[in-house]
């Protein structure tokens, strides 16, 4: 239980209007590893729309599709070859469809993947667009003659290592991929193009999906000079790949961009209270994150990476984070995750494995904290460990290309455990694409299940707390204290006041409120109280009157 004492019941309604996207909770799928329900070792979408009580019951308010589109799968859906499709290997419209109504019915808004930057090379407009240089389609994907000696037109570097520019012998010119050869990218100053990924997004819209969240969309459109990058200054990391020796000034994050969005936005507008949130890479996207969310004509979020690949949870991370948005006219409205598909799951960043369960409770509360939408990747309600796929075992592309000096992703892909002590998880009656980890087992739903105390009953006390409090759905955010091991900040909205306090360190702190007051724990995890706060632990205190 989270409580130290019997728990204050949270009863005053919403005092504002929110649009239901403004500090929601969204719950993030990958669909291969979710649930399989046809034997096949791979998760699909009948096999999510069978378990989206489980999601439900968490509190959230909506959910995050992974791409399940029609793809030869060489970046497992990121490279799209039919946007309007469904990939057998998930099923088809129909069981999306269905997954449509069953969410709706359970009071789950649906988001879904779109991936305008790229495509397969297997897509249709790019098949058509390599036959030559006078077809229909000519224009729609990025193509550059080569230099007088033949090599490609610059320098750019591709995300997933060597040049971002392959050979084309039909055409006799080099196409530009930032990502792998196989991912084509698309032209988005073609205006033709930017109609064709509209009606993308009509299509979905129209099957019902609440919102997009839209997949690099900084690497969207390039400098159309192609003049080359500079190389980026030493700053003391690790370099794995050519693409982390350069400045990405000409190759993304191209200003058109921005009117890209508007086009985009109009016709959100015209379904309704539809979301949309932006993914943004890089070593410094700021800007970029506030232009694409600037004013009311452009997206409705961008999704930070400040914690996705941070090795380590400390006060200073929170507050540069949270002072990178503050709440003012114009300024955009943030979304938070600790883990993801694309980086290896927090608690093992951030924790020794025996520091592992403790820590996962810690984060679940800073998160349900933070001012903003936050998204809970799936298994973050249970805890799950990042697992340690040995390399004959690994899928993922840039993982195999740049052995051993990247953070895998397929160790924060692997299945889901539904019930323990079950061939497979419960995942599937196959063998899965990826391999469950050691310790999951013990972290199955069912077993969670059946303990008042688990992870799982946390994060559904901690997802109450936070929907029941406008301050913390809707409110404002002051960073207090962000010294080496305390965290200490306050949300507010109204007569409503909570002080958040956090031990990010190994060893104990005496602690009491900065001022004196009629203080109750309103939820706690690792032991925290006032006077005393454990390692590695938090708890959230509310004014005494506004609770009774």
């Amino acid at each position: 239980m989270i409580e130290t004492q019997s728990a204050p019941e949270i009863t005053q309604p919403l005092r504002a209007y929110r649009p239901w996207w403004r500090g929601a909770a969204i719950y993030q799928i990958y669909p291969r590893s979710f649930a399989d329900s046809n034997g096949d070792g791979v998760g699909d979408l009948p096999g999510i729309t069978a378990r989206l009580d489980h999601v439900a019951s968490l509190g959230v308010d909506a959910i995050w599709l992974s791409p399940f589109f029609t793809s030869p799968m060489r970046d497992f859906g990121y490279d799209v070859a039919d946007y309007c499709g469904v990939d057998p290997i998930f099923g088809t419209l129909a069981d999306f469809d269905a997954l449509i109504a069953r969410a709706h019915a359970l009071g789950l808004k649906v988001i879904i993947d779109q991936v305008y930057s790229h495509t397969s090379d297997q897509h249709a407009w790019f098949r058509e667009s390599r036959q030559d240089r006078i077809n229909a389609r000519a224009d729609w994907y990025v193509w550059a003659d080569p230099k007088p000696d033949g090599s490609p037109p610059n320098n750019w570097a591709s995300v997933f290592g060597g040049p971002a520019w392959s050979w084309d012998a039909r055409r006799r010119q080099y196409y530009l991929h930032n990502f792998l050869t196989e991912q084509p990218d698309l032209n988005v100053h073609n205006p033709h193009v930017q109609q064709a990924l509209i009606d993308t997004a009509r299509f979905w819209l129209d099957r019902g999906v609440d919102g997009f969240r839209l997949d690099a969309l900084n690497f969207a459109m390039h400098d159309p000079e192609l003049r080359d990058n500079p190389p980026a200054p030493e700053n003391g990391g690790p370099r794995t790949r050519p693409f982390d020796y350069q400045q990405h000034l000409f190759n993304q994050s191209h200003a058109d961009i921005a009117g890209f969005i508007e086009r985009l936005r109009d016709v959100l507008d015209s379904y309704g209270d539809r979301f949309t949130v932006a993914e943004i890479g890089g070593p410094d996207p700021d800007d970029e994150m506030k232009a694409f969310t600037r004013g009311d004509r452009r997206l409705n979020s961008a999704y930070s990476f400040d914690f996705l690949y941070a090795p380590r949870l400390t006060p200073a991370l929170v507050k540069a984070s949270l002072d990178r948005w503050p709440a003012g006219e114009g300024i955009g409205w943030p979304s938070w995750a600790f883990s993801n598909h694309d980086a290896p799951r927090a608690i093992s960043r951030w924790a020794a494995p025996e520091q592992a369960a403790r820590t996962a409770r810690m984060a679940m509360l800073l998160l349900v904290t933070l001012r903003g939408n936050i998204f809970l990747y799936q298994g973050d309600e249970l805890g799950l460990t990042q697992v340690d796929v040995p390399f004959e075992a690994l899928q993922d592309p840039e993982a195999i290309a740049n052995w051993p000096l990247t953070l895998s992703r397929d160790g924060a892909r692997t299945p889901m455990p539904w019930q323990h002590a079950w061939p497979h998880g419960g995942f599937s009656t196959a063998q899965p694409w990826l391999p469950l980890g050691n310790d999951h087992d013990a972290l199955a739903v069912d077993r969670q299940e059946a303990s008042a105390d688990s992870m799982l009953a946390l994060t559904r006390e901690l997802l109450a707390m936070r929907n029941a409090s406008d301050a913390l759905l809707i409110g404002d955010m002051r960073i207090i204290e962000a010294s080496e091991a305390l965290l200490l900040f306050e949300r507010s909205n109204g007569e409503e006041r909570l002080l958040c306090v956090f031990n990010l360190g190994d060893v104990v702190l005496d602690w009491h409120p900065p001022e004196s007051g009629p203080w109750r724990v309103v939820a706690e995890v690792g032991g925290a109280a006032i006077g005393r706060l454990p390692a590695i632990s938090g708890m959230v205190l509310g004014v005494k009157e506004w609770m009774e």
